[in-house]
């Protein structure tokens, strides 16, 4: 069963990447589109922007792991950097698949994937990793 908090938490992630995701699709359509870069480099500059905005709004809304330690925001940024990385690798593989063997325009296999990606890494990755709460063991939990 989950816990009303959990709910929360999971919904507040998702206007996170909501919020980073239209800025990042916008970034890549603007990019490839107007500028003409191949969408492999629009998603990863439009990624970049995106992960920016998703990591803030992260850190200071939805899981609020905030700390007067610039070491811990660092560790933090670099296990979130790990995750856009892995993440803008994902997006861009699979838009490509997506584009060449099933001759899916880039905009559809972009949003297709971004469901799969979102979901299944990167949600998981920043909840369980990069912010994760360490619990105190000397608070006794009670139900």
């Amino acid at each position: 069963m989950f816990k009303k908090k959990s709910i929360l938490t999971f919904l507040q992630a998702q206007v996170a990447a909501f919020v980073g995701g239209i800025t990042d699709y916008g970034l890549m359509i603007l990019l490839t589109e107007v500028v003409e870069l191949h969408f492999s480099f629009s998603i990863l500059i439009s990624g970049t922007v995106g992960a920016i905005i998703n990591f803030s709004i992260n850190r200071f809304w939805v899981f609020k792991n905030q700390s007067g330690y610039s070491s811990h925001i660092n560790s933090q940024l670099f296990k979130f950097a790990l995750v856009v990385l892995g993440s803008i690798s994902l997006k861009s593989f699979g838009t490509l698949i997506f584009q060449k063997l099933f001759q899916i325009d880039y905009r559809i296999g972009r949003l297709i994937t971004d469901l799969f990606v979102s979901y299944g890494f990167n949600y998981p990755l920043i909840k369980y990793w990069v912010f994760r709460v360490k619990k105190n063991p000397n608070v006794i939990e009670s139900n």
